[in-house]
This record gives structure tokens, sequence and C-alpha cells, in this order.
């Protein structure tokens, strides 16, 4: 089930998104991007049924919270009250349901911590498209004010720039469905910009880029948050100087 490729759309959509595999369906689960309603295909009839009619997908993408169960423990005290115990307070009784404590450590919910690295992820990539977007547009500021073709074509990379802008804002307002775009875009970015630093025999620059356009495709595809932490690095790092060696420039 893990490597099962999962197709989606909403009832009014009339393209697909996917494919998908189960642990990023969880994480649109969890920020509100599929619902039981939303329409999943099933290649074994061949149709478009609702996600909610598929009780092991549903089980994976919704899954029930544990409920952490307390049990009485005998306590001697000749009816006396125990002047050292600690009192319980809220904050402890939801870092024992969340599994922060030691009691509770080896009970916590993986799928809480999957969505919360796929959260940082998203935050991440969202840092990480406004710095490339910083290093693209700045230099080319004056041509993009005078909307002038000719100026415009002199800096490209101004076009990559808007367009990082617009996925920032699209990701910021939750719309993971964008990932893909993501996706392609590092691509294409570490594939353009590369070049044009390969062909000039330029290193340092070359390094910075790959490291931008690597973290931010991989922030959106782990799920983990360890890994998520190193791509989000090399992404805001790698992007961040790239944008200061193109203002330096």
């Amino acid at each position: 089930m893990a490597m099962q490729e999962i197709y989606i759309r909403n009832e009014s959509d009339t393209e697909a998104r996917g494919p998908y595999n189960v642990e990023q369906l969880t994480s649109l689960a969890e920020t509100g991007g599929v619902t039981p309603e939303t329409l999943i295909y099933d290649a074994a009839v061949e149709q478009w049924v609702a996600l909610g009619t598929n009780a092991e997908l549903m089980a994976l993408a919704f899954p029930e919270k544990k409920k952490l169960i307390l049990k009485a423990k005998e306590i001697k005290t000749l009816n006396k009250a125990d002047e050292h115990a600690k009192a319980i307070t809220v904050d402890d009784m939801l870092a024992a349901a969340e599994g922060r404590t030691a009691d509770t450590a080896d009970k916590k919910d993986p799928q809480i911590a999957m969505a919360r690295a796929a959260k940082i992820g998203m935050w991440a990539a969202i840092v990480t498209l406004v710095a490339a977007a910083a290093g693209e547009i700045l230099p080319g500021t004056d041509a993009l004010l005078a909307m002038d073709p000719a100026k415009l074509m002199a800096h490209p990379l101004v076009i990559l720039g808007a367009v990082d802008v617009v996925l920032a804002v699209l990701l910021g307002l939750g719309m993971v469905t964008l990932y893909p775009l993501v996706r392609f875009r590092a691509a294409l970015g570490f594939g353009l910009i590369g070049f044009m630093f390969y062909a000039q025999g330029l290193g340092l620059p070359l390094i910075e880029v790959a490291a931008g356009s690597a973290g931010l495709y991989l922030c959106t595809i782990l799920v983990s948050l360890l890994p998520v932490l190193i791509a989000a690095a090399a992404g805001i790092v790698g992007m961040a100087a790239l944008a200061w060696t193109f203002i330096s420039q």
C-alpha cells in the first residue's frame, strides 16, 4: 500500500492530480487538501469513487487518534495527602497525549509527526521561493517597473522570479496540490540558472543553485522530520546565497 499510486480530483474538477503515495495523501488530509468526499481512481473497477468508500485508504488518511488510558494506581498514604506530589497541569496532559513525556514517548502517533514534518517542509519551500525571487527580481527591478519587453528580455530571470512569488503566495494559502508545479520549478531553475553558471565556469554559484533547487524539491516530498530539516536548510541557505550572488553582481 505504501507504494500505491493514487490519483485524486474533486467532483467539479476536469483533471486529476497525482500520482500520490499514501504518505503524501495523509499529508494532504492533515492540511485539508483532501476530504472523505474527494474522488480517487479505483483501478479495480476503473471508476472514480469517493475516498470515504475505501476503508483502507480512509484508515490511513484519517486515522483514528489514539486515546491515552490512565490506569489507576494504588497509593499507600494512610489517608494523608502526598505533600511532594506534583500537580498535573493542562500542559502536562497535552504533552502526554502527544507522546512528549517519558511514559508516553513510545505511544506517539506517527501520523502527527508526519503532518508536522510536512508543514515544516511547506513553510521551508515558501521561504526558499521568496529568497529565490529576491535574487531574480531585484537586479531587474527597473525592467519590471518599465514593463519594456526589450529590457525584460535582457533580464529573463525576472519572469522566473514573478513565478516564484506567485507560488510562494499560493503555498502560503495552503495549496499543497501545487507541489508538482513547485518540483518542476526546482528542476527548471536548476537547469536554466545552473547551465548559465556552468557555461561561465562559476563553481560556487553553481553549487548554490544546486543546493537551493534540491532543497526546494525535497521539501515537497519528504515527510520525516530530520530529512525535512536538512532539505529546508539546503534550500533556504542555497537560494539565499544565490540571491546574494545575483544582487552583488
